[in-house]
This record gives structure tokens, C-alpha cells and sequence, in this order.
């Protein structure tokens, strides 16, 4: 059984004004009044102080406008194929029952933020602006720096802090940036400003530093311009830009890359605590020599006092005559006396010669023989010699 079809007269009956009207309710009445949209750019053109667009995916697209009053507000103006995210609203004109999207803001995508990155890396990289061969040192003990980051900010206060805790004898030139939007061209301003006059100003180092934030925040320091003013700067620059994980066009052409704001701060000043400690063991190091050096000293003297104290005329009279004394003793040791006395006695021939062997005598020669109390007189009556030839 089929279903009576509704008669003409039933149906609603709508004017064009009023049909385009009912639509117009029933996108402010079941539509978000904002919403974010994720798109790429498609013919951006001003006319009239506006900035029409389309936007587009791979299968749709939608008109877009951004009025001439909000122009100025965008920190972003994107270019053909860029990719953005948009803050935007509906707008339908009831009248031709035309909807587009109304830009409140837009900022461009991650995708478009890399993209872009790669390509001013692309064209640094054959130039030799990125090799870390031309990266200058850093000054180990700066007597001024200059600070380029927006002001007031939290990371302003966390790197004063760290200058103060860390060396407070360098001076700070603080010099106010933006740091978000398109304001590549003003940070590059500031940067020429500083480094022509570093030398008068005695600035020895340049700090470029922005707080955290995303990707595509950070994208104005992915510029070309930016990349070759920091090149061309006279003295060191050290980039601390957003978060570790994040690595611009300015880090790579730095001479220092730090991961935080607050760490370029650390880069760049000597840490007085470590060169405190580095002092007092120093200290200790040249105490310990010193007394080292006077231990060995004191054992010099002392070697020396007993040097002269040898050397003394008492000390070599006594010596002399310890020496002395022990001569006179191997003298007499030695002497013949002292053998007569130990009961030894020795003979002589007649014509005072020392006789030593049996055959230097003969059958009755007269001899004498020397004892330790006198001489006796004998002769020589008969030779017996050993039956070995050795004496008894």
C-alpha cells in the first residue's frame, strides 16, 4: 500500500527572499558561530583593502574573505598553495544566497611552516652560511651583550635572572623585538642597528631569544633576510628560540645554538660558582706547592747546615785525628814489635839481613835472634829442613 503523496497545497510556499531568509536562520541557528578550519590557499588578491581567497582540500573548496579592517591584525599573509589554519565564521548574504568564510585570523599550517623552512635551507646550504666551520667563538668573559626578545616577557625575566646568578659583571643592552608575525623586516632592523654599533658600544655578543610557543609561532625566524642579517652581524650571535625540540633558519646560521631563551644566557656568561670553585682549588694547588717547596727548601738547609757543620775546623781537626789514630793503630798492628810480642821472634845473619828461609843460612854462622824484651846470639849448628818443604 503506497503513501498518499503530499498535495500541492500542503507544502510550505516560500518567496525567494523568504527561502534564502530561512536558510540564513538555520546556519546562525545550527552552525558554530566560530569555528577553526583547516585549509590550503588558493589566488589570494586584495581589492579594496580586502584579501579574498578561496580554500580548498583535495575534494572541496569555499570562498574566504578577510575585511579590510582586520588586514593589518595578521601577523601571516599567505601566498598561493600555502597551507593555514583559519578562525573564521559563516557568512551568508541572504540576498543572492551566497556563503563564504569570514577570516578573523590565520596563521599557517605546520606543513606550510616546514615547507618553507626546507626551502630557505635548500638555498642557504650551497653558500656555505650553515657550515659550522664558520662559526665564531664565543667571548669567554664578555664585558657587554646585547639582548634582542620581546618585552615585557616571561623568558626576559628568566634570562635577567640567569645574567644575574651567573655573571653580573657583563651589562645588558636590552633592544625590544617582536618576535611573532610578519615582522621578519623590523628584527632585522635591530639586529643592523646593534651590530654597527657594537664596537662603540663595546657589545661582544648578540642574544636573539623568544619564549616558547608552536612551530608555526616561530616561523618569522625561518626567513631568508633574517638568516643572512645574522650572517653578516660583526660579532657572535646566539639564537635561544622556543623550546629544545625546536630548530629554525636562525639557529642553523648562529654561531651558537642554545635550546632555550634561558640557556643562551648560559652559553654565553661564565658561571661564577664553577669559576669560584675553580679559585679555591687553585688555591689549595698553589698552598700545597708553596709548603712543598718549603719542605724541600728547609731540607736543603738543613743538608747544608750539616754540611758546614763537617766542614767546621773542630769537626776536620777531629776527624783528622780519628784518622789519625786509626793509622797509628794499623801501624802498630803491623808493626814487627807487635808481632815479637805475640811471641813471634825473627833472626838475622850476621850482616843484618832478615832471615826468611833455611837455605839462607849456613852450618855454623852466627845469628841473632830478635825477641820482644832483646837479642840473643847463636850458632847455627845443624840445618833440618821439613820432609814436605813446607816450615812447621
Amino acid at each position: 500500500m503506497h503513501s498518499a503523496e503530499p498535495s500541492p497545497l500542503q507544502l510550505p510556499r516560500y518567496s525567494v527572499s523568504a527561502l534564502n531568509a530561512a536558510v540564513a536562520s538555520l546556519l546562525e541557528r545550527g552552525f558554530a558561530p566560530r569555528f577553526l578550519l583547516e585549509a590550503t590557499v588558493s589566488r589570494p588578491q586584495l581589492k579594496k583593502g580586502h584579501l579574498w581567497m578561496n580554500l580548498v582540500d583535495d575534494a572541496s573548496s569555499v570562498s574566504a574573505v578577510v575585511w579590510a579592517s582586520q588586514v593589518p591584525k595578521l601577523t601571516f599573509l599567505p601566498s598561493d598553495g600555502d597551507g593555514v589554519l583559519v578562525v573564521g565564521k559563516l557568512n551568508f548574504w541572504a540576498a543572492r544566497a551566497s556563503l563564504n568564510v569570514q577570516v578573523l585570523d590565520l596563521r599557517p599550517s605546520l606543513s606550510s611552516v616546514l615547507r618553507r623552512f626546507e626551502q630557505v635551507r635548500q638555498l642557504l646550504e650551497p653558500e656555505g652560511l650553515l657550515e659550522p666551520e664558520r662559526k665564531r667563538p664565543l667571548p669567554a668573559d664578555p664585558g657587554r651583550i646585547a639582548l634582542l626578545t620581546s618585552v615585557p616577557s616571561s623568558a626576559l625575566a628568566d634570562m635577567l635572572r640567569t645574567a644575574r646568578e651567573r655573571w653580573p659583571s657583563t651589562g645588558i643592552l636590552l633592544v625590544p623585538i617582536p618576535v611573532q608575525g610578519a615582522v621578519e623586516a623590523q628584527i632585522c632592523a635591530a639586529l643592523e642597528r646593534v651590530g654597527a654599533a657594537a664596537a662603540a658600544l663595546g657589545v661582544e655578543a648578540i642574544v636573539l631569544a623568544r619564549g616558547g610557543g608552536s612551530r608555526e609561532d616561530l616561523s618569522v625566524f625561518d626567513g631568508e633576510a633574517l638568516a643572512r642579517c645574522i650572517a653578516a652581524t660583526p660579532v657572535p650571535v646566539v639564537c635561544g628560540i622556543g623550546h629544545e625540540d625546536d630548530i629554525t633558519i636562525a639557529d642553523l646560521v648562529a654561531d651558537h645554538r642554545a635550546a632555550t631563551p634561558t640557556a643562551a644566557l648560559v652559553a654565553v656568561l661564565p658561571d661564577r660558582r664553577q669559576l669560584q670553585l675553580a679559585g679555591q682549588q687553585l688555591r689549595r694547588h698553589l698552598v700545597q706547592l708553596v709548603v712543598l717547596r718549603l719542605q724541600g727548601a728547609r731540607q736543603r738547609l738543613d743538608q747544608l747546615a750539616e754540611r758546614l757543620q763537617r766542614l767546621h775546623p773542630s769537626e776536620q781537626l777531629q776527624l783528622r785525628r780519628r784518622d789519625l789514630e786509626q793509622a797509628r793503630r794499623l801501624l802498630q798492628a803491623l808493626s814487627p814489635q807487635h808481632v815479637l810480642e805475640r811471641g813471634f821472634s825473627l833472626v838475622h845473619r850476621a850482616d843484618g839481613s832478615l832471615v826468611r828461609r833455611l837455605d839462607d843460612l849456613s852450618r855454623g854462622e852466627r845469628i841473632a835472634i830478635a825477641l820482644a824484651d832483646g837479642e840473643a846470639l847463636a850458632l847455627v849448628e845443624e840445618l833440618r829442613p821439613r820432609a814436605d818443604g813446607q816450615p812447621e
